[in-house]
This record gives C-alpha cells, sequence and structure tokens, in this order.
C-alpha cells in the first residue's frame, strides 16, 4: 500500500498543476458519485415502480405520483413543510445574520461567544431534541416557568397543533453556527476601505449597512437561503419524530416523517421514492422562482 500511495505521490508531482488539482479532487468526485449521485438516479427509478423489497420492483407509471397528490396526509404534510420554511429560513437567517454583526470585531471574549453560537449546531439531533423535550414541558419545563415569571401565557407546546409547529420551528433557530460562520466570514471579507469612505462621505451606520453591507452579503445570503431550504426540511425529521411523532393531529407532520413512515412503517418503497422526488422538485421551483425574482429586482447584476 505504501508503495501504491509513493507512485501516485510520484506520478502528481510530475503533472502540470491543472491536473494535479483534478487527482486530488477525484476521491471527493467519486465519493460523491457513490454516494449521493447514484442513490438519487435509483430513487427516481422506484419513483415509478411498486417495490415492497419483499418481491421485484415492477413498473407502475405516474401511479405512485397520482396516488401521492390523491392523499390527504401528503397535502397535510406538504402544506406543514411549507409552513416551517417560510417561517423558520428567514428567522434562521436574520438571527445569523444579527449576530455575525454583533459579534464580527475582535474584542474580548467574542470569541467565545462565536463558540456558543456555534455549539448547538454540533450536539448530536436525537440529544438536543430531548433537551428541548424537556424544555417544552409544561409543567417543570424552564421555557414556561420563564413565560409565568414575566405574566405571559404559557402554551402547551407540543399538545397543540399551531404551538407544536412553532415549537419545532423555534428549537430549531438555535441551529444556526454554520450560517454564522459563513456570514461572519464575509463580514470580514469586506474592505474596510468602503466603509471609511464612506463615513468620509457623511453615511452613518444604518447608510452603510443597507447601501455597503447588505448588498456586498446578498450572494452569501443566497447561498444560505438556497441551502436552508434543503437542509432545514431534512432536520425536521428527528424532532418531529421524537418529540411529537407528527402530532397533534398531524401538525407536525412534515414531508421527511411521512417519507419515512411511508417507506418503513407500510414498506411502500415506491410511493415513497415518488414522495421524494415531488419534495425536491417543489424545492427546486422555490429556488428557481427566487432566482428569477432577485435577476429581475437587479440584486444579482446583468
Amino acid at each position: 500500500m505504501k508503495r501504491i500511495i509513493g507512485h501516485v505521490a510520484h506520478l502528481a508531482k510530475t503533472l502540470p498543476y491543472q491536473r494535479q488539482l483534478y487527482i486530488f479532487l477525484l476521491p471527493y468526485l467519486m465519493g460523491s458519485l457513490l454516494l449521493l449521485v447514484l442513490p438519487a438516479l435509483a430513487t427516481v427509478g422506484i419513483a415509478f415502480t411498486r417495490y415492497d423489497t419483499l418481491q421485484p420492483p415492477q413498473w407502475a407509471g405516474l401511479s405512485n405520483f397520482g396516488r401521492l397528490f390523491d392523499s390527504t396526509l401528503v397535502r397535510i404534510s406538504f402544506y406543514n413543510s411549507l409552513f416551517f420554511l417560510a417561517l423558520a429560513v428567514p428567522l434562521r437567517l436574520l438571527a445569523a445574520l444579527g449576530l455575525a454583526l454583533l459579534l464580527q470585531s475582535k474584542k474580548r471574549l467574542f470569541g467565545l461567544y462565536r463558540a456558543s453560537v456555534y455549539l448547538p449546531t454540533i450536539i448530536p439531533e436525537a440529544a438536543y431534541a430531548l433537551i428541548w423535550l424537556w424544555i417544552f414541558n409544561p409543567f417543570y419545563g424552564p421555557l414556561n416557568v420563564v413565560l409565568a415569571w414575566l405574566g405571559l401565557p404559557a402554551p402547551n407546546w407540543l399538545t397543540e397543533p399551531n404551538s407544536a409547529r412553532v415549537a419545532i420551528v423555534l428549537m430549531l433557530l438555535f441551529q444556526i453556527g454554520e450560517g454564522f460562520v459563513v456570514l461572519l466570514a464575509g463580514l470580514q471579507n469586506i474592505p474596510r476601505a468602503v466603509y471609511e469612505a464612506a463615513r468620509v462621505d457623511g453615511a452613518n451606520g444604518r447608510q452603510s449597512f443597507w447601501y455597503i453591507t447588505l448588498p456586498l452579503l446578498l450572494p452569501w445570503l443566497l447561498v444560505l437561503t438556497f441551502r436552508d431550504l434543503i437542509m432545514s426540511l431534512q432536520h425536521t425529521f428527528t424532532p418531529s419524530f421524537i418529540l411529537t411523532y407528527g402530532g397533534p393531529y398531524y401538525a407536525t407532520t412534515f414531508v421527511p416523517l411521512l417519507i419515512y413512515e411511508i417507506a418503513f412503517d407500510f414498506f411502500d418503497f415506491g410511493l415513497a421514492a415518488a414522495a421524494l422526488v415531488v419534495t425536491y422538485v417543489f424545492l427546486l421551483l422555490i429556488i428557481a422562482g427566487m432566482l428569477n425574482m432577485v435577476r429581475e429586482l437587479g440584486g444579482l447584476g446583468e
């Protein structure tokens, strides 16, 4: 093995720099092909079949998609997921941007504060959900204790449909470490000379934010928005599975949980694959619409 690695390293040194980059990217590309591209193609293929793992797949055409659109539970899950995305994604972006603006300077203890913002992101999802199960407890949970101390209403978070949806949004609002780091890097890449020139011209802090910071951060915000549309929806599975298992009254039955139930409770892998395909097509349409809107507003430039 060492001899093979030595031959590969020697071969890489003899190649031009551009080809050396391709060689170093080859393991990543092969991993992406095996773990992402091929499973995605297999999922699309299974979506057009009847498959329960006990018998070979049988071609079903578009019948799985017809069953999806005729199902009331599927419509409820898509409504819940759309509600979650419309509420969670903007709040997560605003929280990440606000904290990045607040902690961008290199003052004392700011490194500790940045680490504390990132900490919830690295907690395992199951453990994080169990922590929030205790926080949302209506009798001795600290959230309701604080609300009662402030004289505010203390809802039964996980037993009422509307509050259960908001509870899932609230718990995922604290897992913004990756977006925070990306926006912090974006802020630090903006030349300080631009702000100094604006200050000389009489611009105040609010004007500098709207006319310098926000336009220069727009590409970063768009990338995070597209990422959050996909990742936030995926991250609904663990809290909805552990905290409520889709309840109450299917209020937290999001698409990932529904796909899991169809596949592993009813062993209808064809229908589950069709639901997954429809979900990603739906997300791609949202992203395409957002890109078109930004182009029309001139946000990306010509």
